[in-house]
């Protein structure tokens, strides 16, 4: 997004200098240059006399407040819609700073909490929330003009696993050998991070992945991993930032703890889908959220979730490339997108939701059937407030605490509940709670005979 082509700070000569200053800014540290960067662009002549002028456009900017700070103010005033600037020429309010300079009238910033910090963008841009709301505004009509949604995407767990090198156990030592052999492969999948002493798998399909979505979508990167390791793993991801450049959201950039939000991002909410493997972080925004089974390829990984399952690694498989969860999201990211541009709902198409498209299509998977849960719950509970009671209920399915003859599946770990009985004297399915769970997680009905009760046993005994 070019905030020098969108901005209101057009109305004057100073503002222009600024806007395009602004931009040019971003367009050359979309993240922090590192010292070696600095000295190859000072050793190359034009690169020295850019940043001289740089210079002088920076020090031309300190003395902004005293240069035509009424006359700037009046004019950008008939294009922001504010109604007059306040005492001493200030903005009501201020639409957003730069290098601590109000992005209108050049004010110094005297609140530092001010607005909302874009470090991911520029470390030294901080936007208002009336500023970014106009931005979302812009972006959004530019997003649905070309057809596309926004798709935030987690790393780890969900793109791919990482793992560090001590936390390596004698079943996976294979794996270092490997990548040590694989180094020189274009194809490989399985990388060494000898700086941050890691090992890194991307999920299968997780390329071919994110080129279709690139058609549908505008990518960004939201972990809550450091910086510096986002990065990294991006540029395996996305070695020729054609994806999300500079749109690498981290930790540092939360504005709760723990949380993950939308009030970062410049997309409106009602065009944002969400893959994530973790639900509890996008508290706000479950309705834009498509929770994926966790990758866990690494034993670690098993470890860190208190999971007692072999890992992929030390099994010596892995997900499938053709119908994998990656490739399987896909198809729904796609039905997503048919949906939500659907000719047939008319030409207005800024006051449709992504929301209300991931709703219907989640409550199609399980339409038909009608659920009994048999031995699960505690006695003292209510059966309705139990998390997998709701899982089934938002994939469509019908939930009860009776069996009749209506009923379609009864889902228990134990065979010899009377319930249990009645489900396999009646012909009806029989089958363990993983068979809601995998539903829910690949957004399509799965085969129940993977599901039955004896299957989990053996699978978790």
């Amino acid at each position: 997004m070019s905030l020098a082509a969108e901005s209101p700070l057009q109305s004057s000569s100073s503002s222009e200098d600024f806007a395009a200053f602004l931009d040019a800014e971003l367009e050359l540290t979309s993240s922090d240059n590192s010292p070696h960067e600095e000295e190859e662009a000072d050793n190359d002549e034009s690169g020295l006399q850019e940043q001289r002028s740089k210079r002088r456009k920076v020090e031309d900017l300190k003395n902004l407040a005293d240069l035509e700070t009424s006359t700037m103010v009046e004019r950008n005033q008939e294009h922001i819609g504010t109604s007059s600037h306040g005492e001493n020429g200030i903005c009501p309010p201020h639409p957003g700073f730069f290098k601590g300079l109000c992005m209108r009238c050049g004010k110094l910033e005297e609140d530092d909490e001010s607005g909302v910090a874009l470090a991911y963008i520029h470390k030294d841009l901080r936007l208002g929330t009336r500023e970014m709301e106009r931005l979302r505004g812009v972006d959004q009509k530019k997003s649905l003009h070309a057809k596309k949604l926004i798709l935030i995407l987690d790393l780890d767990h969900t793109l791919l696993n990482s793992t560090r090198l001590a936390d390596i156990c004698p079943e996976e030592e294979y794996l270092l050998r490997q990548v040590d052999s694989m180094k020189d492969d274009p194809d490989r999948s399985l990388f060494k991070l000898g700086s941050m002493h890691m090992l890194t798998k991307l999920r299968p399909f997780v390329h071919n992945f994110l080129k279709e979505a690139s058609s549908i979508f505008d990518m960004y990167v939201y972990t809550m991993a450091e910086r510096s390791y986002a990065l990294e793993i991006v540029k395996l991801l996305d070695p020729a930032k054609i994806y999300f450049d500079s749109k690498v959201i981290t930790q540092s950039d939360c504005t709760q703890r723990h949380q993950k939000g939308l009030d970062v991002v410049l997309g409106a909410e009602s065009i944002v889908v969400i893959l994530d493997d973790t639900e509890a972080v996008w508290h706000k925004h479950k309705g834009n959220l498509i929770q994926l089974e966790r990758y866990h390829f690494f034993a670690s990984s098993c470890r860190q979730f208190g999971s007692n399952a072999k890992s992929l690694s030390v099994s010596m498989k892995d997900e499938r490339e053709t119908d994998g969860t990656l490739a399987t999201i896909l198809n729904v990211l796609k039905r997503v997108h048919q949906m939500f541009f659907d000719p047939a709902l008319g030409s207005d198409i800024s006051s449709r939701d992504v929301r209300q498209v991931l709703k219907a299509i989640r409550q199609e998977i399980l339409q038909g059937c009608k659920i009994v849960f048999s031995g699960l719950f505690p006695c003292e509970s209510q059966a309705q407030d139990q998390p997998i009671w709701k899982m089934a209920e938002r994939l469509g399915a019908t939930c009860c605490t009776e069996v009749d003859l209506s009923v379609t599946h009864v889902v228990s770990i134990n065979p010899g509940t009377k319930k249990s009985h009645w489900a396999l004297q009646n012909d009806k399915f029989l089958v363990s709670p993983h068979w809601i769970e995998a539903t829910s997680f690949l957004w399509q009905r799965q085969k129940e005979d993977n599901f039955t009760i004896n299957k989990f046993r053996s699978q978790n005994g």
